[in-house]
């Protein structure tokens, strides 16, 4: 694999409520923990913990916007995710390749 996994980064991404609020500070170009709790199944207060998460992992930085403050996702940080995982993926391709060849190759020596 060319990246390391970066796991709290994994842990962050692994939640549906906050995959979600990724993708929706990408389709609308950043928000606040209200905005974005009237888009979702869980309180403001839940969002704004979710937020803290994001913005540990780097994938996301808030801004002071009056009383609240503004998130956006970084960018650099998300294409670290991608490539992260587009590695995890690569690398169990080659397994599951592995795999593959040696049942052809067991089930070549049971017929022969």
């Amino acid at each position: 694999m060319t990246a390391a996994i970066d796991d709290e980064l994994w842990s962050a991404v692994g939640d549906p409520i906050r995959r979600r609020m990724l993708d929706l500070l990408l389709t609308e170009g950043g928000g606040t923990a209200t905005t974005l709790s009237g888009q979702l199944p869980v309180t403001r207060q839940a969002v704004a913990k979710h937020l803290g998460v994001l913005d540990r992992v780097g994938l996301v930085h808030g801004t002071p916007s009056g009383r609240e403050r503004r998130y956006e996702v970084d960018e650099a940080q998300l294409a670290r995710a991608v490539a992260q995982l587009s590695s995890v993926g690569a690398a169990w391709d080659a397994r599951l390749h592995r795999i593959k060849r040696i049942a052809e190759t067991i089930q070549r020596s049971r017929q022969g």
